[in-house]
């Protein structure tokens, strides 16, 4: 009996480019015949037109199946829905706008069938990035690996199969705020890194703004390292050491040489200068905290309005 392979790809307002991208996978999965697929959308609360689309794909294609969220939960929470609905012994999660390119499944196939658990598809270049965005991401990738205990796969996506060993260990994992790309990591088993370049987007605009792009990097951040806390106690500390230090310095001049003490503006810019410090790391302490009391409310990640024409 051959072995079902679940081609899963989250898809929020993607109504230009899906019919394409069902194009490039059929021919893909065409000349592969030594496997079965399941072809899995997630719909993630999508706007225009994308859901309609989906169904009409189904309707010519039964290998199609579709997952619809009752709302737009974002990305990270659309492939826990993908892993939970997956029908596969391995699942291959690609994006709909087509800058992965779906002919390197046939190459994590193979890799897969070696005996690796997680192959994961590694940018040699981000075509149609501006260089704004490359310059954040490699430093947010540099901090990211210098902060945490787990080794984070630079330059990597979500574009990879996943044997369903790895798929049913990251179903366990129900947190609500998400940074799936750690959790690649942190789930270990055998990787094999492949390279590929990637393209433009086919159609369509980035749903990624700047504004998306650093919510998802504190979530990283914060998912996977308490270091930003241990900045903070090494700065109260560090000032502190100062402050009592420049204490003892005005009470030794006052006592020993009369000094009268002056300097109204410099102790002004001590003040706002302290001030900020302490912001700063109740602003830190507040995101550690906002994310305990997200999660303590043990509400459901996602809820399905549809799956498959089935009201859930």
């Amino acid at each position: 009996m051959r072995k079902l392979i679940t081609i899963m790809v989250p898809a929020y307002n993607e109504e230009k480019v899906i019919e394409e991208f069902y194009s490039r996978i059929k021919d893909v999965t065409k000349n592969i015949t030594s496997y079965n697929f399941e072809i899995l959308f997630v719909n993630d609360g999508s706007s225009d037109q994308t859901l309609t689309i989906i169904k009409k794909l189904r309707d010519i294609d039964q290998r199609i199946s579709y997952v619809d969220l009752s709302r737009n939960f974002g990305k990270e929470v659309a492939m826990l829905a993908g892993f939970d609905y997956s029908k596969g012994d391995a699942v291959v999660i690609i994006d709909a706008d087509l800058q992965d390119p779906p002919e390197l499944i046939s190459e994590m196939i193979y890799y897969w069938e070696q005996g690796y658990n997680d192959v994961y598809a590694k940018r040699s270049d981000r075509q149609g990035e501006t260089w704004l965005k490359k310059w954040s991401s490699k430093t947010f990738y540099k901090v990211l690996k210098k902060t945490t205990s787990i080794p984070i796969q630079e330059d990597t996506g979500d574009f990879r199969l996943l044997d369903r060993r790895c798929v049913n260990a990251l179903r366990q994992l129900r947190e609500t705020q998400r940074y799936t790309k750690g959790l690649f990591s942190w789930l270990g088993f055998k990787k094999k890194e492949i390279s590929f370049s990637r393209d433009p987007r086919a159609a369509g605009e980035t749903k990624w703004n700047y504004t998306k792009l650093i919510n998802l990097a504190i979530e990283g951040v914060t998912s996977f390292t308490t270091y930003p806390l241990k900045i903070s106690s090494y700065f109260g500390v560090l000032i502190s050491m100062g402050a009592f230090i420049y204490m003892f310095i005005v009470i030794f001049k006052t006592l020993v040489f009369g000094e009268s003490v002056s300097g109204y503006p410099s102790l002004m810019s001590v003040i706002l200068f302290l001030g900020g410090i302490q912001l700063l790391s109740l602003g830190v302490i507040g995101e550690y905290l906002g994310r305990i009391f997200n999660e303590s409310k043990k509400r459901p990640v996602y809820l399905v309005q549809e799956y498959n024409e089935k009201r859930i």
